[in-house]
């Protein structure tokens, strides 16, 4: 029985992952370093901002400290808050399918995107509160493909919204991801999920238990009869 859906957020909710980009390429750019957009969706998507400089920065043979790194941080959110608050795109059927499910499921956050950029934009869009939980990446030490982000969202719904014998099981949770890393995350988890075609084509996301091209698109009957078996 679904009882849960765990939400990505980045390129599932808000179409940032452009925008991510660009602030990454300006700062590592200032220091000769140069990040592709195919090397970015291939290799860096599911990572949060402190793994990402790191692993680039080791792809690059470069060894850097922590208040160095720090620092790009930093500035790496400076620019991509300056840019998506002037540009906020939410993609289609976010808001109506969030809406539509609020009052039948637990709904979280699981994200490898600062809280601040999540909280904020879920408040500009007014879907903040129907989200019982958010796992940010303040909050975990490990990247997707690693369940930690799913299990913590899981832990926090248990913790504050349900108890005792109501406690939810992992294979009551659905989650629902648009990248690779994530998929593999929420199978690690011991969840179902859905993935959505925005950042990887449908061919790249198999390993999904259901893929949709958009949130619009999604048929909730379609959700539950995954869970009908259990």
């Amino acid at each position: 029985m679904l009882r849960a859906i765990i939400f990505d957020f980045d390129g599932v909710i808000v179409d940032a992952e452009p925008i991510h980009l660009k602030a990454f390429q300006q700062v590592l750019n200032a220091e000769g370093i140069n990040l592709s957009e195919n090397d970015y969706y291939d290799r860096y998507l599911a990572l949060d901002d402190k793994t990402l400089f790191e692993s680039i920065f080791k792809d690059s043979k470069l060894i850097l400290g922590r208040s160095i790194i720090a620092d790009y941080m930093k500035r790496k959110s400076n620019l991509y808050n300056q840019i998506i608050r002037n540009s906020i795109r939410i993609f289609p059927g976010v808001v109506d399918f969030v809406n539509g499910v609020n009052e039948r499921f637990v709904l979280a956050i699981g994200s490898g995107a600062l809280r601040d950029e999540i909280e904020y934009i879920l408040d500009q869009i007014g879907i903040k509160d129907k989200f019982e939980a958010i796992v940010s990446a303040e909050d975990v030490e490990k990247c997707k493909p690693d369940p930690e982000v799913f299990i913590k969202a899981l832990e926090n719904i248990n913790s504050d919204y349900i108890t005792g014998q109501n406690k939810i099981n992992p294979n009551e949770c659905l989650v629902v991801e648009d990248s690779i890393a994530g998929v593999k995350a929420a199978e690690a988890a011991g969840m179902r999920s859905l993935a959505i075609t925005n950042s990887y084509p449908i061919e790249k996301l198999n390993e999904a238990d259901l893929v949709y091209n958009s949130l619009k698109d999604v048929n909730i009957e379609d959700i539950e009869n995954l869970f009908k078996d259990q």
